[in-house]
């Protein structure tokens, strides 16, 4: 099954007070372009994380945001009470020698705010919490899988149903060839009377066939219908066929492009004008394709 490279995924977890959340969202892109967002504390899991990311998602532009909320009210702050003694004391003696007073209102503040007086100790996560966040998010990996295949079968769908649009474009050229080769031939017979040229029937009409085999679209016709149908077989049996996908649609582009070069004549035209609009939208929503 295709997948898409946009999606949406979120998970939670609760371990104790502590409640993890990971929301990993993509959009397409050639490679594997990841961000992450998550809490300093918890690096210790962040290559474990970017492993999980990488195998289940494999191509896209990701970001992977993981929050860690605590449901209690902690406080890791520690006072340095001899440090403080000291800055105080320092701080009274220098404004007494310069015989300013002040209260300690005035002073407190000033005081608590001197190097290391205040100190903060972030406690190590525990390993629940490390393996809660892997689990959340592979969970969250999971749910935007879900989405990736639900958006890439829509994908897909509309995918198949252009490539359906061109060839039937392809088929209705069969009646304006059938007819192009002697409209071509009773055109340039008709400019050479006009010239009145005498010119020899036999070397006349080797070149003229010479001229036609040159404009015939059998070939070009023939392998664009072999393209699609190899479109079809790739996009309904391998899984990640978008770069390959969009290889194929190149190669249609080829056959459809020599298709209008050679055609010389209107209704041909249009219907290449046609392909090459369905062949456009391929183009662009085969990018989306993972």
């Amino acid at each position: 099954m295709q997948k898409s490279m946009t999606g949406f995924g979120k998970a939670e977890a609760t371990v104790g007070t502590k409640h993890i959340t990971a929301e990993i969202r993509s959009l397409n892109s050639k490679q594997l372009d990841m961000s992450l967002r998550m809490p300093s504390a918890y690096r210790a899991a962040e290559y474990e994380v970017r492993n999980i990311v990488q195998k289940a998602l494999v191509r896209g532009k990701v970001d992977v945001i993981v929050t860690v909320e605590n449901g209690e009210a902690e406080s890791a702050a520690h006072i340095d009470k001899a440090l403080f003694r000291t800055y105080l004391r320092e701080v009274c003696d220098a404004l007494a020698a310069s015989g300013v007073e002040a209260s300690y209102d005035a002073i407190l503040p000033a005081v608590m705010r001197m190097p290391n007086i205040v100190t903060t100790e972030a406690a190590e996560p525990t390993a629940e919490e490390l393996q809660a966040i892997l689990t959340a998010v592979t969970e969250a990996a999971a749910r935007l899988n879900a989405f990736r295949e639900q958006e890439g079968a829509t994908l897909i769908a509309d995918l198949l149903r252009r490539v359906g649009l061109i060839e039937q474009y392809r088929a209705e050229i069969t009646p304006f060839e059938e007819g192009r080769a002697d409209a071509i031939r009773t055109r340039i017979r008709e400019e050479i009377e006009k010239m009145g040229v005498a010119v020899d029937s036999n070397r006349l009409e080797q070149e003229m066939i010479f001229y036609i085999e040159k404009l015939d679209i059998t070939e070009e016709r023939v392998r664009l219908l072999n393209h699609c149908k190899y479109f079809r077989e790739v996009a309904a049996s391998e899984e990640a066929a978008g770069r390959k996908l969009g290889f194929i649609a190149q190669e249609m582009g080829r056959e459809i492009n020599t298709t209008g070069s050679k055609a010389n004549q209107h209704d041909i035209q249009c219907l290449v004008v046609k392909m090459k609009d369905e062949l456009e939208k391929i183009k662009e929503q085969v990018l989306n394709i993972l």
